[in-house]
């Protein structure tokens, strides 16, 4: 089983950046693929981006396709979120999960491993 921990949430102005990171422990992720989640209040989780186990497939929703990218450091055993132009309507806890068997990457039931969450507030 592989631990998640997010980090780099924060409150950020609309139009800036942010940077989240997923650290993994326990298995190298070099396995697994990665997708990054979000949940705002009174919404149910919804799919931000994933990648793929060798980083060569990257999957976004269509909300944040072009502002947000994701990359992947096997070495370092940790996963990326670039966000960028950030909007309000982008304020949410984001995770970050890891699947090692999964293939359908938008869909959270795919997703056998899970962080705590990380904070993003986006002010107007």
């Amino acid at each position: 089983q592989v631990q998640l921990v997010e980090s780099g949430g924060g409150l950020v102005q609309a139009g800036g950046s942010l940077k989240l990171s997923c650290a993994a422990s326990g298995p190298t992720i070099s396995s697994y693929a990665m997708g990054w989640f979000r949940q705002a209040p009174g919404k149910e989780r919804e799919f931000v981006g994933a990648i793929s186990y060798s980083g060569e497939g990257r999957y976004y929703a269509d909300s944040v396709q072009g502002r947000f990218r994701i990359f992947r450091d096997n070495a370092k055993n940790t996963v990326y979120l670039q966000m960028n132009s950030l909007k309000p309507e982008d304020t949410a806890v984001y995770y970050c999960a890891a699947t090692l068997w999964g293939s359908n990457y938008i869909r959270d039931l795919e997703y056998d491993n899970w962080g705590q969450g990380t904070q993003v507030t986006v002010s107007s």
